[in-house]
């Protein structure tokens, strides 16, 4: 029997909802917008996607969400409307962490070299993960302060995400690119969902919280 998976995507700026088939992406649709406009959207995305998928909502074997790190409004959210829609169809919840997914869309573009996916966490903090050329990790999440020096054992590396562009300046004449095309999305989780769903690593609906990470210690630097 086919398996379709319901992707939400809310952990930054961008407002993501996919489906899939089988761990093959069916339909897309997001926006990014300055304001965070999660609220307003989601709920029509999902209603979109999966009329462009020519199914229903009873059709879904799992919903997939970015578990966080990232907006602690955008998590909320996702989170409430992805447990509310598992308990009302009694299908598993899936957690993707925000800066694997994020990793995930880099992966297919580019390839031998770390990737540095980056969420802004407001002023020169970032929420961060390095990742080797085969998706393994090298560096696991962190809240950073950064600076120029930051993480410079893992160079060279791409480097991504909503958090990636206040560094292009500062890290500068360094031995990494910024590749600003690559942005947060739902299509991110759907390789990583189907896999846990075969697996069936599931989450607790009742209990199940967002991965919030908020625990800097201010003035710290990572090197």
């Amino acid at each position: 029997m086919d398996k379709y998976i319901l992707h939400i995507e809310t952990a930054t700026k961008v407002c993501s909802v996919a489906v899939s088939k089988n761990g093959v992406l069916l339909a897309v649709k997001e926006t990014e917008e300055e304001g965070y406009s999660h609220g307003e959207n989601l709920n029509v995305f999902i209603q979109e996607v999966v009329e462009r998928a020519k199914i229903t909502l009873k059709d879904l074997s799992a919903i997939s969400l970015a578990s966080g790190p990232g907006s602690y409004t955008g998590l909320r959210i996702g989170a409430a409307t992805a447990k509310s829609l598992c308990y009302s169809m009694d299908i598993p919840l899936i957690a993707i962490d925000a800066l694997t997914s994020l990793a995930e869309i880099a992966m297919l573009k580019y390839t031998n070299i770390n990737l540095c996916p980056l969420i802004d966490a407001r002023r020169m903090e970032v929420y961060n993960l390095v990742l080797d050329e085969k998706g393994v990790a090298k560096k696991e999440i962190t809240a950073d302060i950064i600076d120029e020096s930051s993480y410079e054992e893992y160079l060279p590396f791409v480097y991504f995400g909503d958090g990636a562009k206040k560094l292009e300046e500062i890290w500068k004449g360094r031995d990494c690119r910024l590749a600003s095309e690559i942005k947060s999305s739902a299509t991110g989780q759907v390789r990583l969902a189907f896999s846990k769903f075969e697996k069936n690593e599931f989450e607790d609906v009742a209990y199940w919280e967002p991965f919030y990470l908020k625990d800097f210690i201010a003035g710290k630097k990572v090197k």
